[in-house]
């Protein structure tokens, strides 16, 4: 009867003590250490999806997806050794983490670059992500590796085909595939790559209805090619009527100015295949 009575008190011990043991201080976190003069680079592995600075005292800004800058605001009253200006939450696609931004006047002790390091992430389950980046690069390189399965939806201009090879669905996203083969000896230089939702036939007594479409992921950056192109763009799940048409619109740089574009019908977009290995690998 002591032994069950003891074991009682140990559990409830360790049931009070869980939430403390989980809490975070400012003795908890990583110091940096800043300077009026000097930009504090922090870079992490994954898209930075949220900032949080706790202080006017220090401004930042985000100039890449993954990088955000910070520095000690000019025309504050006077900052002293060791002061700690402000905290930053830095919040990514899977994890967070904090940093408390600790003043120095020396620029010499100021923190330059800072990558987000293994141990000083959080992880944390964000409701705006469903797919991570870097899972939506692995389908989409996988994808774009695989045998084409579409053989009848292209595009010929300007002595170039645009073709559609694949539709993958994924989750809440479209993986769409294509490719460009250039049968001229004039290389292609990129200037925009734009997708488009729009009306099938107008009239001229109607306004067209277009919808330009931000892809989430844009597989491959090349921004030119001579003969062959090949891409897998990620697109969010969507429904449109029979008189709509999806377009992938290449388009080529001044001087020469080419464009080529290729539409994409409602059916086509129905008959996506879920993603999997299996299919992958099929000839």
């Amino acid at each position: 009867m002591k032994a069950i009575k003891k074991l009682t008190a140990v559990l409830l011990i360790g049931i009070v003590t869980m939430p403390v043991m989980a809490q975070k201080t400012m003795d908890d976190m990583q110091y940096l250490t800043i300077n009026e003069n000097v930009t504090t680079v922090i870079t992490a592995s994954e898209p930075v999806r949220f900032v949080d600075i706790s202080t006017a005292k220090v401004v930042g800004d985000q100039p890449i997806n993954n990088t955000i800058r910070l520095k000690p605001k000019e025309g504050m009253e006077v900052n002293h050794d060791g002061d700690v200006l402000a905290v930053v939450t830095v919040v990514t696609e899977r994890y967070r983490t904090q940093y408390a931004l600790i003043y120095t006047s020396r620029m010499n002790e100021a923190v330059t670059e800072k990558t987000i390091a293994l141990d000083e992430r959080v992880p944390y389950h964000n409701p705006a992500v469903s797919m991570s980046t870097e899972d939506m690069t692995r389908y989409a390189r996988q994808i774009w590796s695989s045998p084409a399965r579409f053989r009848n939806v292209s595009t010929k201009m300007h002595r170039m085909t645009m073709r559609l090879n694949n539709i993958y669905s994924v989750g809440e996203y479209f993986f769409i595939d294509f490719s460009v083969d250039n049968r001229t000896d004039i290389r292609f230089d990129i200037d925009q790559l734009r997708v488009k939702l729009s009306d099938k036939k107008t009239s001229k007594a109607t306004t067209a209805q277009t919808l330009e479409l931000t892809p989430e992921l844009v597989l491959d950056p090349t921004q030119s090619f001579r003969y062959g192109y090949r891409n897998v763009i990620v697109l969010k799940k969507m429904t449109f009527p029979n008189d709509k048409i999806l377009t992938i619109e290449l388009s080529e740089r001044q001087i020469s100015g080419r464009t080529i574009y290729l539409n994409v019908e409602y059916e086509d977009v129905l008959s996506a295949d879920s993603f999997n290995k299996a299919i992958l690998m099929e000839q």
